[in-house]
């Protein structure tokens, strides 16, 4: 099994997958929403099935305050979307500053515009999946000790 990370954006979505043994998060690339909910609905199954998900975090884009805003509604609809589209578990992931630490990690890569974007969107997925891998390693961890 494998883990999906996603940075769920207006039109574009940052992808990351786990390794089979769930301890690293690779880019998987970037995918830009067609607004045709049977395309997009496809796309994600055949993703979902190839790679082996099952599972997936989606970065959870609170306020710094840690209050939600439209931004959180608009990805909360989507997991939903998600949830019912590729029948797996759909987990959120606090992505508070994952695009500042995006851009710490780009900025030696010298990219602009489109390619920067779409770099950004899958760092942040890759932080997202990252963060969400330890914290379920140490969940783990605290349940076969405790």
């Amino acid at each position: 099994m494998r883990v999906l990370g996603i940075d769920h954006g207006d039109r574009h979505v940052g992808l990351a997958l786990s390794d089979p043994l769930l301890i690293t998060a690779q880019p998987l690339g970037t995918y830009e929403l067609t607004g045709h909910e049977k395309t997009d609905r496809e796309y994600f199954q055949e993703l979902v099935s190839r790679h082996g998900v099952g599972e997936i975090v989606i970065g959870d884009p609170l306020r710094m305050d840690g209050t939600s805003g439209t931004r959180v509604e608009k990805t909360r609809l989507f997991a939903a979307w998600l949830k019912k589209a590729v029948g797996k578990p759909v987990f959120f992931m606090d992505e508070r500053l994952t695009t500042k630490q995006a851009g710490h990690i780009l900025r030696e890569e010298n990219l602009r515009g489109r390619k920067k974007k779409s770099r950004e969107d899958q760092v942040s997925a890759v932080i997202i999946l990252s963060t969400y891998l330890e914290r379920k390693r140490g969940r783990s961890d605290a349940d076969e000790t405790g």
